[in-house]
């Protein structure tokens, strides 16, 4: 296994393979061809950025079992999804700060995260396995009051693409099995989400196909598989962490009028 980050140091960004405390840093393009540079940088040194910066962001909704069955749902046979504005993405760290204008209830949901390594369109499970290139941590903030705030119309992209409602990251890890994995989020250090990736309804394979027949995907986009039961308001000042093991921790702050 390999996690991937993305680092600012001194206004210059780079990537690297992190390795306990240090960044073994890479030249070259994440998705392609890439060599070693030989330096090393401590982990203390840099921020660390959103790992990916997505053209695409994808977001699935009612993928899991559990969650479907408390609310009442069917059982979908495609993706239910929705869109995320690429400029929602944010990076470990940073704040989660809801527009001025908005004064309503913002929820986490932590999520594992599809990266995309290849072009990949009109893809069978085999070929759209292929095509992904790691796993990473989603935080998909929410503005659940604009939802349904038009009762015609529900307004998905509005409450979920708000700059800074995409938190990404820590890493982006290589060679990990999803089946075996938890999703578990914790708001200032009580778990509130834990459950099993496994419990997926679609598996990534078969999102990653279904979706490549109506839209391509391109290397570092980014589908969010959706999240379980759990979700639940966040106050402000609260910490937000999005644990995946073997993944790491997206840790944000929620503080509205920052």
């Amino acid at each position: 296994m390999t996690l991937w980050v993305r680092y600012s140091r001194g206004g210059a960004e780079g990537f690297g393979i992190l390795e306990g405390e240090a960044i073994r840093v890479h030249a070259g393009d994440l998705f392609g061809a890439n060599n070693p540079t030989g330096e090393v940088l401590a982990l203390s040194d840099v921020a660390l950025q959103p790992p990916v910066r997505p053209q695409l962001f994808v977001g699935l909704w009612n993928n899991f079992r559990e969650a479907a069955a408390k609310q009442n749902l069917a059982i979908p046979e495609t993706p239910l999804f929705f869109l995320k504005s690429p400029r929602s993405v944010v990076g470990p760290g940073a704040a989660i700060h809801p527009p001025a204008s908005y004064a309503g209830r913002v929820i986490y949901e932590g999520e594992l995260g599809l990266v995309i390594g290849r072009r990949v369109k009109d893809a069978d499970e085999a070929e759209a396995a292929a095509a992904i290139f790691g796993l990473t941590c989603v935080n998909d903030v929410t503005a659940l009051d604009l939802l349904n705030a038009d009762a015609s119309f529900a307004q998905w992209a509005r409450a979920k693409g708000c700059d800074g409602f995409g938190p990404i990251g820590p890493a982006i890890a290589t060679g990990l099995d999803w089946s075996g994995l938890r999703v578990q989020v914790a708001l200032n250090g009580r778990v509130r989400q834990d459950y099993p990736c496994s419990d997926m309804i679609l598996p990534p394979a078969r999102i990653v196909s279904l979706l490549s027949r109506e839209m391509t995907l391109e290397p570092g986009d980014v589908i969010a598989c959706g999240t379980s039961i759990g979700a639940l308001p966040m106050r402000s000042g609260m910490t937000v962490e999005v644990t995946i093991e073997g993944i790491g921790t997206l840790r944000n702050v929620f503080a509205p009028g920052g």
